[in-house]
Parts: C-alpha cells; sequence; structure tokens
C-alpha cells in the first residue's frame, strides 16, 4: 500500500475513534484510556504537521485536556474527589499532571487489605508507569509542535513524580515497582516490568532534549543515572510482539536522540537492538501470526508493527554520521540483520485491515486501543518523531 492510501486510511480510523469516545463530536460519555490516547494523540499531531488542517491539531489539544480532566482526576466512583495530586481546583488546572494519570481501566482500584486477584488486577484502575511515560512522550510531542512550553512542563512534572514514587532502593540498587495506586501512596504489582526503566531512560533523555532548547538542560539529570543504572545490564530480550515493538521503537528514539547530540550510556543502542533481534527470532518461530484472529490480540501485533516502521531509517542515519555511533559497523551488521522482519510489518498491517478479522471477538472487545494502533502503524511518523 503506497503512503497516501495509507494515510487516508489512517484518518478515517481516527475519525471512527474520535467519534466512539466523544473527543469528536464531544459528548459526556467520553472513554479515556491513557495509552490509547497517548498513541492518539501523536496521530493527530503528525497528521497536522502533514497536513497543515488546523482540525488535527485542535483534536490533539482537545484530547489531552480530556485526559487531564478525566484522568488526573478521581474516578466518580471513587469516595475521593477533584485532582489526584490534591491540589485546589485552581492550581490542579496549572499542574494537571504533577499527581500522575490514572489508567483509566473499568474497574476501581484495589482498596488497602482487599484480597489481591491477580486476574481482576488486570482490569482496576491505579498508575502504570509505562502508561506515563507514553503520555510524557505525547506531551514532548505537543511541545515541540505547537511551540507552547507548557506541555514540556507539565511532561517534565509528569516524570518528576512518576520517577520519585515508582522507583525506590533495596539492597543498594534502585528497583521500580509494575504498578502504583491511583493516589500513588502504595504499591499495587511490586515486580518490576522488564522494560520499564528503559522506557523512562529514553523518554527523560527526549524530555531533557526539548527542555534543554527552553534553557532548561539539566532538568532531569538525577533520574536519567537512575535509570541508565537499571537498565545497565538487565536483560531485555523478549518473544512478546508489543515488547519487541517497543525495543524497536526506542531504538528509533536513541537513534534520533544520539543525532540530536543527546548523551546516553555507551552501547545501549547495540544492546537494544541486539535484544529486539533476538525477540523477533523467537517470536516467528512460534508462528503466530498463522492463527486465526480470534487467537490474536491486534494491539500486540501492531504495537511490532509500528516498531518495525521505526527501523527503517536506521541503516541510512549510520552510514551518515557513523561517528556518532560509537561502532558504527557492529550496528550496520544487527540492523541488516533485522531488515528480513521487515516484511512482518505490512503482513501485520494488512491482516487487520480485513473487516473480516476485525469483526472477531478479540478486536471488538479492544476496540479504541485496536483501531488507534492500526492508524499509527499505517501512519507512524507522528508518534516516532522525537
Amino acid at each position: 500500500m503506497d503512503r497516501t492510501a495509507a494515510a487516508g486510511l489512517a484518518r478515517e480510523f481516527m475519525e471512527d475513534f474520535a467519534r466512539t469516545t466523544c473527543l469528536d463530536p464531544p459528548g459526556s460519555q467520553q472513554q479515556r484510556y491513557l495509552w490509547t490516547d497517548a498513541f492518539a494523540v501523536c496521530n493527530y499531531l503528525g497528521f497536522f504537521q502533514e497536513t497543515g488542517d488546523p482540525v488535527f491539531r485542535e483534536l490533539a489539544l482537545r484530547l489531552i485536556s480530556q485526559v487531564h480532566h478525566t484522568l488526573g482526576r478521581y474516578r466518580d466512583d471513587d469516595r475521593r474527589a477533584g485532582w489526584i495530586s490534591g491540589l485546589v481546583p485552581e492550581e490542579g488546572e496549572l499542574h494537571p499532571t504533577i499527581g500522575g494519570l490514572r489508567i483509566g481501566k473499568s474497574l476501581r482500584e484495589r482498596r488497602a487489605g482487599e484480597p489481591y486477584d491477580e486476574q481482576q488486577e488486570w482490569d482496576r484502575d491505579g498508575q502504570y508507569y509505562h502508561y506515563l511515560t507514553k503520555w510524557m512522550h505525547a506531551l514532548t510531542r505537543a511541545g515541540r509542535v505547537t511551540g507552547d512550553p507548557v506541555y514540556i512542563g507539565w511532561a517534565v512534572e509528569l516524570a518528576r513524580t512518576a520517577h520519585s514514587r515508582f522507583t525506590y532502593r533495596s539492597n543498594g540498587r534502585k528497583r521500580m515497582y509494575w504498578k502504583m495506586s491511583t493516589d500513588l501512596s502504595r504499591q499495587m504489582v511490586p515486580s518490576m516490568g522488564q522494560h520499564d526503566p528503559l522506557d523512562g531512560l529514553v523518554t527523560y533523555a527526549e524530555l531533557q532534549l526539548e527542555a534543554g532548547g527552553a534553557g532548561q538542560p539539566h532538568v532531569l539529570v538525577q533520574e536519567i543515572t537512575d535509570m541508565a543504572e537499571m537498565v545497565r545490564g538487565m536483560p531485555l530480550a523478549t518473544g512478546d510482539p508489543l515488547g519487541i515493538g517497543g525495543l524497536l521503537s526506542d531504538a528509533s528514539r536513541i537513534a534520533r536522540l544520539t543525532i540530536h547530540g543527546i548523551p546516553l550510556p555507551p552501547g545501549l543502542l547495540e544492546s537494544v537492538t541486539a535484544s529486539a533481534l533476538d525477540g523477533l527470532g523467537e517470536f516467528s518461530r512460534t508462528r503466530c501470526l498463522e492463527l486465526p484472529a480470534r487467537y490474536r490480540l491486534a494491539f500486540r501485533e501492531l504495537g511490532l508493527s509500528i516498531g518495525l516502521a521505526g527501523i527503517e531509517q536506521l541503516p541510512a542515519w549510520i552510514e551518515e554520521k557513523p561517528r556518532l555511533f560509537g561502532k558504527p559497523g557492529a550496528l550496520l551488521h544487527l540492523t541488516e540483520a533485522l531488515e528480513k522482519y521487515l516484511p512482518l510489518k505490512e503482513t501485520i498491517a494488512e491482516f487487520w485491515l480485513d473487516e473480516e478479522n476485525r469483526a472477531s471477538g478479540t478486536w471488538t472487545e479492544h476496540r479504541e486501543i485496536n483501531t488507534v494502533m492500526l492508524a499509527t502503524s499505517l501512519a507512524p511518523g507522528g508518534f516516532l518523531e522525537i
């Protein structure tokens, strides 16, 4: 499919998302979910940059406002009310992310003393670190596209809060919680996400790039140091397609940050790329992409498709600026090995463009996130840019 046709389909899917979640036209039954909305903001900003149509810019900024006023506040079924930061209404409007943002799950969070149910926890609200980093990225993109520094300020405040509440030190090492309560006062799932420190490191570096342009070049120095410590020696390889896609997207951002002169740990790009390559080999051996739609989760596969789009330009960047990449020969070898997997990008997108496959329960049960990530896979520039 050519780029123009793909972009047109992406816009159609985003129109459907706006309508079904009461973003456009605005409605009282807004359905906000932080991960999905972060990708959606990036998509709308990408459409605006591509077309110059101010409608897309307005949709992105309206969605940011809806997220802050919905997920930055307590749920309607919570005994607490107002901004989850505890700020008075006027201050909360000025600092909507300083208390973090809820996930947007269907069930309220587990109360203190309530028995833990591993299966039900997936449907309970609270805060996920890796969702917050996606929102930091979306806000950073909004700041760059609009030129309004308020979005960068909100992203930095979110980064500082998330870092201080999700990280802790144990036996002399920095660790992270997987999930926290809505008010960030207690951990809900103590285990550490495999890629959370990497997501944090890359996102903080991206934020530092933008803050540096506004005269604050050292805004997240300690946070970056902490994340670099956690990432060092941490196994990153995974056979999960969404996880592999995240590694590839991070590889793309690391390369872009390197070109912009943002220092990151030596060998990080090689480590992330090699881990993604290992994961792709493992995932391919499962032959999951040969299964019918009822056995597949679209958003996880589409995450891989988006990540593969992110590394298409990597060989050209390395060849154009080899001195920036430390050991360009090793990197080029890795990227050449990745090239055989690039056709998976089209294979995944084409499968989920089939209306019959989108009629399956696995699509309709996750309609909003699937729709947005299919749009992102068709027009990935808005998300992949920094």
